[in-house]
């Protein structure tokens, strides 16, 4: 099994789309159940790496290497290491509790756990993948499922979402296929293998850019790759200003697939830039790391923290919380200290859990009440108290509370942040106070106060519901107390990425 381990996890979901699409389609409550079924063993062998994975070697493991268009030495080639076990394992557990946030869809289920399944596959496939040319696939095959789940199963304005969220990921999926192009020609022999890639890095870093105008920038060939790589990976994140497709995709989009989309796709951009920018082109990374991931991740924190502080829907809230907790990922990042880079990917592993549960939140408050308006809540905790502590449980988790995961991944950002940009990461630090401040207030205007009569009715959330949630929760719990269930799977492997870009820095 060890052989085909990460193979298994990618194609389970696929050949469960397959049963699901020869299944009868009135037959839902097979139809639901068979998803399920089929998202158990990835979860199941994500727990199996888990305890198998090596935390002392820094390379990659579980690897499976074939031939796959040998004309162009194109390969299935997968593995993982430390940076991509945390996000594979948290790609098999919010696709598995995912389907079971899905129950309520009662229009095309079959075409709709289809194409989560078939999505599924892609988000695995971009974690392990180690061709460039399957990454791409990979990453183009979760385009289409995303954008027919926002687009067909979304709220009153789907069709405008899912039409700007694909536009903005295929105009940073073109930047990204020049930059892959531009890779392989300059190889020597041609290759789309990373790590051969990864391998001949110093070479890029004094290849001049000849022909082009940009040479008059004195910019290499390392740099333009760098940004065209960037930009793609910084729609997904979402980054200042690629970010405006984020809170409509959100808002628009079923609860499950918003808990998709804030706790696997966001991280896919940050992923990115560290599997292939930082190692590939490390010159670059540390020539523009300040300016594009230190600087414009501090805005990110700021400005989303400002903009979910006026947002008046729940779901816009929790989106732009997300653009503020993700530029603690880009300046811990940028900051190639050994603190700073291990809170970056464990706020990207904690970000994924918490809003996933702050996502499952507010699907269930409007299940009932149908509209999203904070300002039409309040009194909550007296009527579903249950629901309460679980949400509150998240909602302290996404401010940062000690004792759980947020706090720890926010403060090893900072520790580390501190020794390179003390600057930046005061006004980082802001967006604790302001995080903290719109998350009391939403939990003042919601929850606390006298019960509003035409809610004193609302049914306390049910056993499925707490299903999906309480999963979550421990994980917030267990990582706020012992992080090092999480560090100890990272610290190896990011070592040896920073020993790559740090003699490059000046």
């Amino acid at each position: 099994m060890t052989d085909h381990v990460l193979t298994y996890m990618v194609f389970f979901p696929v050949a469960g789309m397959l049963v699901v699409l020869l299944l009868p389609s009135d037959r839902h409550g097979l139809i639901r159940w068979t998803s399920a079924i089929f998202t158990v063993p990835p979860l199941l062998l994500g727990i199996w790496l888990y305890r198998n994975f090596d935390v002392t070697n820094p390379g990659l493991q579980f690897k499976e290497q074939v031939d796959w268009i040998p004309a162009y030495n194109i390969q299935y080639f997968v593995g993982i290491d430390g940076i991509s076990i945390s996000m594979v394992l948290l790609t098999a557990l919010l696709s598995f509790l995912c389907i079971f946030a899905s129950w309520g869809i009662d229009k095309g289920v079959k075409g709709y756990f289809a194409l989560f399944l078939l999505l599924d596959a892609g988000m695995m496939g971009v974690f392990v993948a180690l061709d460039f040319f399957l990454f791409y696939i990979f990453w183009e095959v979760m385009l289409l499922p995303m954008y027919f789940l926002i687009g067909i199963w979304g709220g009153p304005r789907r069709e405008y979402a899912a039409i700007k969220f694909f536009l903005y990921t295929l105009f940073g999926s073109v930047l990204m296929l020049l930059a892959i192009l531009a890779l392989y020609f300059t190889s020597e022999p041609h290759t789309f293998d990373m790590t051969q890639l990864i391998a001949r890095s110093g070479k890029y870093a004094t290849t001049p850019l000849s022909m082009w105008p940009f040479d008059q920038l004195r910019w290499g060939f390392q740099h333009v790759v760098w940004m065209a790589l960037f930009i793609g990976f910084a729609i997904k994140i979402p980054a200042f200003p690629f970010h405006t497709w984020l809170p409509d995709a959100h808002v628009e989009a079923p609860t499950a697939i918003s808990v998709i989309l804030a706790g696997v796709l966001l991280k896919m951009g940050t992923y990115g830039i560290l599997r292939i920018n930082y190692p590939m082109l490390p010159q670059a990374t540390a020539d523009l790391a300040y300016v594009f991931l230190a600087a414009l991740g501090t805005w990110n924190i700021i400005y989303g923290a400002l903009c979910a502080m006026a947002q008046k829907d729940f779901k816009k809230l929790v989106a732009y919380s997300s653009v503020s907790h993700m530029g603690y990922v880009m300046l811990g990042m940028a900051s190639f200290t050994p603190q700073g880079i291990s809170g970056a990917v464990l706020q990207m592993f904690n970000h994924g859990t918490i809003t996933g549960m702050l996502f499952l939140m507010v699907g269930v408050i409007y299940d009932r009440a149908h509209h999203r308006d904070i300002e039409g809540f309040g009194g909550l905790a007296s009527i579903m108290p249950l629901y309460t502590g679980v949400s509150a449980l998240a909602i302290f988790a996404s401010m940062g509370l000690p004792g759980l995961s947020g706090f720890i991944s926010e403060v090893l950002v900072l520790l580390g942040s501190w020794q390179k940009y003390t600057i930046l990461t005061v006004f980082a630090a802001t967006g604790v106070i302001l995080t903290a401040g719109y998350l009391l207030w939403t939990i003042q205007r919601v929850f606390l106060g006298a019960a509003d009569e035409k809610y004193k009715m609302l049914p306390e959330i049910t056993g499925r519901e707490l299903f999906t949630m309480i999963p979550l929760g421990i994980i917030v719990i267990i990582v706020g107390v012992y992080p090092s269930v999480v560090l100890d799977l990272l610290r190896a492997s990011l070592d040896q990425l920073n020993q790559i870009v740090i003699p490059h820095l000046s």
